[in-house]
């Protein structure tokens, strides 16, 4: 190992006096010195900086150093530099000189430096380094730093840990630091100065200017009161490197049972490659299927049904399930079915998309059997995963428009290509070895006694799971080590929707298989998709498979362990394969068209293949044994260490001792051969090789305190070292130690730059550009050390595609980070973060290797022989490298380490508790490398050897250390208070104590009875605490302290509520006790329970050596103050935080639902309100039942509280019931744990005026700076009126608010006029005038005026919906823009960057950025669509529709009335406290306003200031109010099915107090999107009813009805709030029509009385359209139209104009709460935090003493309307001939046509035949006549019919309105032949072409660009249109064409004309003229014969019947010749 070592000894001649700071730099790397502070002319650095090089030191490279003037605030000031060539270093090895420096103008200065160079060789002798194998470099942010220089330069190997005198003792300092940091970015665990915020954002500037300071870092802060919480947990605070943070997280999380629920709606299929289908969709998840209804004959089925499927299963279990969609063709009772296509995806993928669903997307189905099929049609559906607590928003459900765009909605996460091909997945499994048993084995001692056969007690076999299939090897029968050499493929689309492959090795039993261990492939891991990716592969690799303790038992209770569930807790077995993919080309003939799982055998692979056996040597050193559970305190315990099965005493597997003969002989075997030799000492001794020693010692625990024993340890330490083989895949958990290390550092910062944002402190943004700095650096030195050893044995394929892949990410990432920081500004900081957040992730996903190595060690407590409990430490964390980076975070360092329980033991309180705290120190690496693997232990220490005479002494490793330095130290815990514990009793609230941990004491604070905020202030002294080591170490690594929160119970022991860890501040007896370290600050320290918080603990710690003169040389402590509590020290005063007097006003108001106590109701309830120890009691409400208000409303008290804010304790607000005879019982309790929301801050009255005027049209538009299109002249303002300076005039044109569109001039001049115009688009009457005109040029208009006695409540329902998906889309376009620019910027600044080589762009980025532009565009061009279609929209008035609750939306009503839930009971632990909604016990509704003292006497001398309100002023009364509640419900969507047939039949039902409405009579059918359209008017009286209850219940027919879900409504706070949500202003003022105003005040009443309440003058009422309020003039329309049509003058429209505007009012606006519907989700107690569905509905409520309400608007739904379709089909042509003739073979059809509206298949009607066409021509004259029921706003057809003989009643569907014609071939005997079809979409449909030429199939292809037409509009339409269907090859192709007319009437109309159906009366068609061939043969022979024989036949008749002829006359001529010619010769 080469390396470069710098020792800067001083600079002298320096000039003036200040702090100093030198850096040093080699090869590029830089290296700063620590602050040398206030030097004058001499500056002593001494320190060491080291450079180890790959390549020999070439002559000619340079040598910089550099010194600087150091600053805190400003940037460095450089003194001068010094540049040297190290040709002689490199020719001699050693060089010292003194040089003087250069300043920045090349002249020689005065000033020298004084410097050591040392050059070590690669031949130069290693052994004087010991130190030498780490790269040490001081660290940004870590006050000084020298070396560890121990024989660094002392010239002498240091083989014990006895310090050697140091030759450079005398200058260094005792503070000193073993660096393992190679920078920065390295080092783990600090805590952060204040400093730090003020200092430049180099990461390697030193921030500390001397010694002293750096303690700072441990006490926190140098302000008093300053107080850094401490992220995470306050162990970060490491200063030095000899310790390792421990995890401060107790309980498993994976594991444990979670609830989801899994919604899919299938909409409808596409597409579906087949004729004439009859589809139904199963939906299956896991072991669940359900089923659609089926719809017949149709390729292209409309379904929308929704299926809901609940679990109750662990996350991994539920992620890797899989949804299989399949359509299944033909399905019914009897037969299955044929399967069209499938779709697979698992569920992990849904979750992990944003807002864990996929909506309204396209899943393409493929053929499982057939996978050269291609596309087997699309299924449209919803897919969403909901787990506990997530909130799914969905998209608005109202008229959906079609997407009709597939491919661009493809049912796919973003960046899987859309065209998935198809691939096999091989996974080739050689072997596997270290398998347990897995039988008893009594069995097999009586076989091995009677046949002598030893046999190995387990049948393995292998089995993968993927993608929702399975396959397995063959079973290897009794092997522990089996060999398999299969493989087994799979054939799946890539890339696979299913993200993990299982791997299990099984026993096969005859009674049933159980999994040995499982291992999880995950694909992302194993590829990348990127442009220089790679397909997924692995290995061959080893795989470690971990789970239960190795004994066999028959019921084995960690079972769930080997199947992969939750952290295995011992070794089970590795097994060695790999994973290949192989895309297929589907088009080749040989390839197996099936996607079955194939096993195959395959060839053996070599030893040597997965890397050289070599030997490693892990050893552990156990410092400390404490907090030892009292359970097993009694007995003796020892520990064990395993790596695999080495060290592995009780349950390992044993082996023939042949093996360890082929071990010595140095044969790479690498079985798990004998791996205890000692396990029987003589047998060690005949070995003579000393093998291992796994265990330490057994000892019995000595008692610490009543919960916790401990190992008398002292000073003498077991150690335990193993020897182990494995292959040396090093390299693998190198690189991942680098990134790990790197990340580590990342988060670090994340957390320190959260902390600095979260305690408010200054300059967040110096410290992100520091962790961008050392981000950026960590990259490239990752970069430059990967990069070697590339040809190593057993180097797999991913090792080389994944190091490539980690090296393009992490260049790419440096190169971002760097780019990245010079953007961090203070404004964009948070944004900056969340960027930095994904490259921790993404780090951490690199960092994560997918091909093991060595095993994880697992450390056993062990007692009785028996496994109580256990760490499982990874073994890369402890690897060595003799690079520091690549070693493990916790190798040769000491760790913190927590036992907990195995399995399930350890879910749930049992795994809150520690077993025992281990102080552990573990080094594992090649044997050969051991030498320093004591290095790190704290030094002064003597080594004790095993006593046996072996040849291998001298290196054999110690079995103890015994210590002889022993430093004695005081600690002191200041324990101040803690804040929002857990609450542990029935009461909700906790008694707490707090127990104080460390090294092997342990002390109490006195138990604060009934409280979760417990101020203890109080002093714990541990005195005589024994600690080992160098003092000097100490000072630096002090062991972490424990803190222990327990909630104490008068009965059985103390529940433990919750832990924390600290370290102390040191101080060294020859140390000043005094500033800035001294005394040290109170900090936070986060309390943990389990994986949830519990809490926070705000304290001290301080940890003071005790010298020669005893404690008496300490700082004194004050003697007990408190004589009431006995002996309790109270926290020093420089501690505890300064105090100032504040006041806290608390407004009563009431208390609401209080719940029984203890059985008895709360009658006379009482409000306590406590705050540090002062508090004041609420007035007595005498009878809760009738009036729950308080009769004083607002009290007042004094309280000492802390200046710093972040120290301000809770505020308990409690109430008690008191019961008779003077007893108080405590109902419930709440804990207002952050007051600075209720600090008051006086009112800038400067701003007043104008300080909202820039908030103008709030949310509608955004003053852009010179943005105003048009210059603005100065006479506007002067052109529009004058008015007096301040005045705002806001011009309003009412009648169009519905598009919002203006014009925004914004003029602020000298004299600060304010003049804000805005423009709506066109004057109303102008538009008329240019309609008028557009009318006389005749242009057809298609679009009709909408009718006003058309419009409904509907109509302006459904235009609002569409305003808000448009708002909606324009935000997304506006998003997508704005990433769109930022990805330029990037891409521009990368390009400056690196001009040159834009490599780490890639073309992947391209290609992404390509991918999310596509989508943006298409973003865009919606929004664009949107907006188009918006213009051309009829004007309909608009309300808002919130998709949330409106309470979300205007900050829940606390505008002034705040409500408080009061807890009691035991709090839940079921993660994050998800059960706290089960303890609330009532509400509290009050205020809380808290100010300095003395207050300004500007407020208190306000008019009309009434002193007893105090800050309550202008505040409502509270006695009890009438109201009339009027509850608008619209509609409910996506319910939970409720029936056993997956719908529900929904109701609601109101309740207000004790008032309870049931609308169970109106109950709708099966329905899970039911319109209820209805209102409920109910009376209640304010405070008793307030709670208002939404519930949805699913009707029953037997049995009582099911509550689907609930939705609750404070209606108090909506009432009394200044947003005034009573009754939502509307945006226009109509006095008729469907818009009519329903407050019973008219706007200019509202408006006054607003005015009169703000205090503001009333509104002026100017002429001309003008009204003045408040300095602000607003314009509006002054006329309204009454019912006849009348006009007359008005003033309600300025004062509207104005409500809605209310916001631009200084002072005293906010926005009102305008006309709207709000969709609350519905919940269920039975499933908690899991949306039921939503409901859409509105309150309004009216004061009973004003005047009364008009009637409640009608939104009662719409009927559909009753129309019939006439069609005629008239003639049909160019119809492909399918049958052959049987006597002429000619081509002919038996063509006749069918037509039905979809959904109502049963009533299809078919047209006569028109038989034997032969030229595809067929003429009809048949009408079909098709009655439906149509909503026109909805576009749909109505449809009720009963779905099955059994139901009930009839059931509502709504389908699009679509025409189906299809055309037939007619046979009599076999089923008719399907030729073609055309479906006809009636709202939008192209128009026939006017002849059959015309007529072609780019109709249907190009239906998108062709104008459609609705027959809606047209009412008639007659063309040609043609006939589709699908080839083989999935084409199109036209099967003839028809000629049809479509005729819609309205009922009445067709009342009045109507028709008959085919050729019928009345109004009959006349007969078709069809050829005369066109007939059935059997029905007219004689004309068959006609036409067919004859016609075509006739020459050939003639010419047969001619030769007939002929014949015959031949035959007579022969037969009777004999008879001639015997008459003749006989002459008779």
């Amino acid at each position: 190992m080469m390396a470069l070592t710098v020792h800067l000894k001083s600079v002298a001649n320096l000039r003036g006096k200040g702090d100093r700071v030198a850096k040093v730099t080699f090869r590029g790397l830089s290296f700063y010195s620590r602050v040398a502070a206030n030097c004058e002319e001499v500056a002593h650095f001494n320190e060491i900086f080291r450079w180890p090089i790959a390549s020999r030191l070439d002559g000619s490279e340079m040598l910089e150093i550099q010194v600087y003037n150091y600053s805190k605030v400003f940037s460095n000031r450089s003194v001068g530099n010094f540049c040297m060539v190290l040709q002689k270093v490199a020719e001699e090895g050693h060089l010292e000189l003194t040089e003087t420096l250069i300043d920045d103008n090349n002249t020689s200065i005065n000033t020298s430096v004084t410097i050591e160079i040392r050059y070590q060789s690669i031949d130069g002798t290693e052994g004087t380094w010991s130190n030498g194998e780490h790269l040490d470099v001081p660290d940004d942010r870590d006050g000084m730093f020298t070396f560890e220089t121990d024989s660094l330069l002392s010239g002498q190997s240091q083989r014990s840990g006895a310090s050697t005198k140091r030759s450079l003792q005398g200058s260094i300092p005792t503070f000193r630091k073993s660096g393992k940091g190679v920078f920065a970015s390295m080092k783990l665990g600090k805590i952060r100065s204040s400093k730090d915020d003020h200092k430049k954002d180099e990461p390697a500037v030193l921030d500390m200017e001397d010694l002293d300071k750096k303690a700072i870092r441990l006490a926190g802060m140098l302000e008093p009161d300053t107080i850094s919480l401490a992220s995470v947990t306050a162990v970060t605070t490491n200063i030095s490197n000899k310790r390792s943070k421990p995890d401060i997280k107790m309980e498993p999380s994976s594991g444990r049972p979670v609830d989801y629920q899994i919604s899919i709606t299938i909409i409808e299929a596409r597409q579906l490659i087949g004729l004439n289908m009859d589809p139904v969709v199963c939906v299956e998840i896991g072991d669940d299927k359900k089923y659609t209804s089926m719809k017949e004959s149709t390729n292209c089925p409309y379904y929308n049904e929704y299926f809901v499927f609940d679990f109750h299963v662990p996350p991994d279990v539920m992620f890797d399930k899989i949804i299989k969609l399949s359509v299944i063709h033909s399905k019914n009772l009897l037969r299955s079915g044929t399967l069209v296509g499938t779709f697979k995806m698992d569920v992990g993928t849904v979750y992990h998309q944003p807002e864990h669903q996929f909506y309204h997307k396209w899943a393409i189905l493929s053929d499982p059997v057939d996978i050269t099929a291609g596309c087997k049609g699309y299924l449209k559906c919803d897919v969403a995963v909901v787990g506990k607590g997530d909130n799914i928003k969905t998209p608005h459900k109202a008229n959906e428009t079609d997407e009709d765009d597939i491919e661009g909605n493809l049912l796919l996460p973003e960046g899987i290509p859309a065209e998935r091909q198809w691939a096999r997945f091989y996974v080739k499994v050689y072997r596997a070895e270290g398998l347990p048993k897995m039988n008893t084995s009594i069995m097999a001692n009586v076989k091995k006694a009677f046949i002598g056969e030893n046999r190995d007690l387990v049948d393995p076999y292998v089995q993968v799971h993927f993608s929702g299939q399975k396959g397995k090897t063959s079973v290897q029968k009794s092997s522990y080590e089996p060999i398999w050499n299969e493989q087994i493929v799979f054939t799946e689309l890539f890339p696979p929707l299913c993200k993990r492959m299982k791997v299990q090795i099984r026993d096969s039993d005859k009674v049933n298989d159980v999994a040995i261990g499982t291992h999880f492939i995950d694909l992302r891991k194993i590829s990348n998709d990127g442009d220089k990716g790679f397909l997924p592969t692995l290995g061959p690799a080893w795989a470690n498979m971990y789970g239960s303790t190795r004994q066999y038992t028959l019921m084995d209770e960690h079972q769930d362990l080997n199947d992969g569930l939750g952290e295995g807790v011992s070794f089970r077995a590795r097994l060695l394969l790999s994973v290949a993919v192989e895309i297929l080309d589907t088009t080749s003939p040989e390839i197996l068209s099936s996607t079955e799982v194939q096993v195959d055998s395959v060839s053996n692979i070599s030893e040597s293949a997965t890397g050289k056996m070599e030997e490693f040597f892990l050893f552990g050193a156990f410092l400390e044994a404490t907090m030892i559970d009292r359970k097993i305190g009694d007995k003796p315990i020892t520990f064990e260490i395993t790596i695999g099965n080495y060290g592995n005493q009780i349950d390992g597997t044993s082996k023939p001792s042949s093996l360890r003969k082929k071990k010595k002989d140095g044969e790479n075997n690498e079985e798990d051969s004998e791996l205890i030799q000692n396990s029987s000492e003589d047998e060690a001794d005949e070995e003579g090789d000393m093998d291992s020693v796994s265990c330490t010692p057994l000892m019995k625990p000595v008692i610490t305190d009543r919960n916790y024993f401990h190992l008398p340890y002292f000073e003498k330490k077991p150690c335990v070292y193993i020897k182990s083989w494995w292959q040396d895949q090093r390299r693998r958990l190198y690189n991942s130690n680098m990134m790990d290390k790197i990340a580590d550092k990342l988060e670090e910062g994340i957390n320190d730059v959260q902390e600095i944002i979260k305690t408010e402190k200054a300059f967040p943004e110096r410290r992100l550009r520091g962790v961008l700095e050392e981000l950026s650096i960590g990259c490239s030195r990752f970069v430059n050390l990967a990069n070697k050893d590339l040809n190593q044995a057993g180097r797999t394929k991913l090792d080389r595609e994944r190091l490539k892949s980690c090296m393009r990410e992490m260049e790419n990432m440096g190169q971002q980070a760097k780019q990245m920081r010079t953007q961090v500004k203070k404004n964009t900081v948070k944004d900056r973060l969340k960027l930095v957040q994904n490259f921790l992730q993404r780090l951490r996903f690199l960092a994560d290797e997918p091909q093991h190595s060595i095993p994880d060690v697992f450390v056993w407590m062990m007692s009785n022989n028996k496994r109580i409990a256990y760490a499982r430490i990874p073994s890369k964390d402890i690897l060595y490298s003799l690079v520091d980076e690549e070693t493990g975070r916790d190798c040769g360092k000491v760790k913190a380490v927590f036992l907990k329980l195995p399995g399930k033991k350890g879910f749930g309180p049992a795994g809150w508790t520690v077993q025992a705290k281990l102080e552990l120190y573990l080094w594992l690496g090649l044997n050969k490398q051991r030498k320093d693997f004591l290095s790190g232990l704290p030094n002064g220490f003597d080594e004790i050897k095993v006593a046996k005479t072996t040849p291998y002494l001298h290196s054999a490793p110690p079995v103890s250390l015994v210590y002889e330095m022993k430093q004695v130290f005081q600690l002191r815990a200041h324990m101040y208070q803690a804040r929002s514990l857990f609450a542990a009793d029935s009461s909700g609230l906790s008694d707490p104590f707090a127990r104080v941990f460390f090294s092997t004491h342990s002390q109490v604070t006195e138990v604060l009875s009934e409280t979760l905020c417990p101020t203890w202030d109080q002093l714990l002294v541990f005195d005589d605490v024994e600690l080992f080591g160098e003092a000097s170490e100490l000072r630096d690594d002090p062991p972490i302290i424990v803190v222990e929160i327990y909630d104490q119970d008068t009965v059985g022991k103390a529940e433990f509520i919750g832990r924390t860890f600290a370290k102390p501040t040191i101080k060294m007896c020859d140390e000043h006790y005094g500033p800035p370290r001294f005394p040290p600050q109170l900090e936070y320290f986060q309390i943990y329970r389990g994986n949830c918080t519990a809490g926070e603990l705000l304290a001290a710690f301080e940890l003071l050596q005790i010298g020669q003169g005893g404690t008496a040389d300490l700082p004194p402590l004050e003697g007990p103050t408190d004589t009431e509590h006995g002996p309790i020290i109270a926290v020093p005063l420089g501690i505890r935080p300064v105090l100032s007097r504040y006041r806290i006003e608390v407004l009563f108001w009431g208390l609401r639902d209080l719940k029984r106590v203890n059985l008895a109701q709360v009658d006379r309830p009482r409000v306590d309100i406590e705050c540090a120890g002062r508090g004041v009691q609420s007035v007595l409400i005498q009878n809760y039942k009738k009036n729950p208000n308080f009769s004083t409303l607002v009290k007042w008290f004094e309280v000492d509280l802390p200046e710093n804010e972040l120290l301000h304790p809770p505020l308990n607000i409690r109430v008690v019931d008191c019961r008779a005879f003077g007893r108080y019982t405590l109902v419930g309790s709440h804990a207002v744990t952050c007051l600075r929301r209720f600090l008051y801050c006086a009112p800038d009255n400067t701003s007043s005026n104008w300080g909202s005027a820039a908030k103008l049209m709030n949310g509608y538009m955004v003053l852009t700076n010179g943005g105003s299109q048009h210059g603005f002249s100065p006479s506007v303002s002067s052109r529009t009126f004058s008015h007096s300076t301040g005045d705002i005039i806001v011009n309003m044109d009412s009648m169009e608010p519905a598009v919002r569109k203006m014009d925004t001039c914004v003029k602020l001049d000298a004299t600060s006029d304010a003049v804000v115009k805005v423009d709506m688009i066109e004057d109303e009457s102008e538009k008329e005038k240019k309609k008028k005109k557009k009318k006389k040029k005749g242009a057809v208009d298609e679009e009709d005026e909408t009718d006003e006695s058309v419009l409904d409540w509907w109509s302006k329902y459904f235009a609002s919906i569409e305003t808000m998906k448009e708002a909606l889309r324009a935000q997304e376009a506006a998003l997508a823009e704005a990433e769109e620019r930022e990805d330029l910027e990037i891409a521009a600044e990368a390009a400056d960057i690196k001009s040159d080589d834009l490599v780490w762009k890639g073309s992947r980025l391209k290609e992404r950025n390509k991918e999310k532009r596509n989508a943006k565009d298409k973003k865009k061009v919606h929004a664009v669509d949107g907006i188009e279609k918006r213009m051309v929209k009829p004007k309909v008035d608009e309300m808002m529709v919130y998709n949330k609750e409106l309470e979300n939306e205007y900050g829940q009503f606390e505008d002034w009335l705040h409500t408080f839930n009061l807890y009691r009971g035991k709090a839940g632990d079921n993660d994050e406290h998800a059960l706290d909604d089960d303890r609330i016990v009532g509400r509290f509704k009050g205020s809380l306003c808290m100010y300095k003292l003395p207050l300004s006497e500007e407020i208190t001398r306000d008019v009309g200031f009434d002193p007893n309100m105090g800050m309550f002023q202008s505040i409502p009364h509270n006695d009890p109010i009438n109201v009339l509640v009027r509850v608008y419900v619209v509609r409910a969507t996506d319910l939970h099915p409720a029936d056993i047939n997956g719908k529900a039949d929904p109701y609601v039902v109101i309740k207000l107090g004790k008032s309870e409405v049931k609308d169970k009579e109106n109950y709708i059918s099966k329905q899970l999107n039911p319109v209820f359209g209805k209102s409920f008017d109910i009376e209640a009286t304010f405070p008793m009813e307030s709670m208002l209850t939404v519930s949805v219940y699913d009707w029953d027919l037997v049995g009582t009805d099911d509550l689907i879900g609930e939705t609750k409504i404070d209606l108090e706070n909506r009432f009394y709030s200044k947003y005034r949500a009573t009754c939502g202003i509307s945006s226009t003022y109509s006095l008729h029509g469907y818009n009519v105003w329903r407050d019973p005040l008219k706007p200019s009443q509202i408006l006054a009385k607003l005015c009169k309440e703000g205090k503001i003058d009333s509104p002026q009422y100017g002429p001309g359209g003008k009204v003045k309020v408040a300095n602000r003039i607003f314009v509006g329309p002054t006329e309204i139209e009454d019912e006849n049509g009348l006009k007359k003058q008005t003033e309600e429209h300025l004062a509207l104009t104005v409500l809605n505007h209310w916001e631009d009012i200084p002072r005293v606006g906010c926005r009102l709460v305008p006309e709207h519907v709000e969709t609350r989700p519905l919940l269920n107690p039975d499933k908690p935090g899991i949306e039921q569905g939503r409901i859409e509905m509105w309150v309004d409520m009216f004061p009973m003493d004003m005047p009364a309400p008009g009637p409640a608007i009608d939104i009662s739904p719409r009927k559909p309307k009753r129309y019939e379709l006439r069609v005629i089909i008239w003639n049909t042509d160019e119809v492909i001939l399918e049958d052959d003739d049987y006597f002429t073979g000619e081509k002919s059809s038996d063509i006749f046509v069918r037509g039905w509206l979809k959904g109502q298949q049963e009533d299809r009607q078919d047209t006569d035949v028109h038989y034997h066409s032969l030229t595809g021509e067929g003429n009809f004259n048949w009408r079909f006549v098709f009655p439906f029921d149509y909503l026109m706003a909805e576009e749909k057809i109505v449809i009720s019919k009963k779905e099955s003989m059994f139901s009930w009643d009839e059931t509502e569907y709504k389908i699009p309105a679509r025409l189906t014609l299809q055309v037939w071939d007619a046979d009599h005997f076999s089923a008719d032949d399907f030729l073609g079809a055309i479906e006809l979409d009636l709202n939008r449909f192209p128009r026939g072409a006017k002849t059959s030429k015309q007529c072609s199939i780019d109709l249907i292809r190009n239906e998108q660009e062709l104008p459609s037409i609705s027959i809606f509009k047209q009412k008639r339409v007659k063309g040609w249109w043609p006939f589709v269907a699908r080839d083989e090859n999935d084409e199109m192709e036209l099967t003839g064409k028809v000629e049809a007319e479509l005729h819609l009437v309205t009922a009445e109309e067709a009342e009045k004309s109507p028709v008959g159906l085919g050729r019928n009366e009345p109004d009959p068609l006349e007969k078709p003229n069809r050829p005369d061939t066109s007939f059935m043969w059997f029905l007219g022979p004689l004309k068959s014969i006609r036409y067919f024989l004859w016609n075509n036949y006739r020459w050939l008749i003639l010419k047969v019947l001619g030769v007939i002829l002929l014949i015959l006359m031949l035959g007579l001529f022969l037969y009777s010749i004999p008879g001639y010619l015997v008459k003749k010769m006989l002459g008779v």
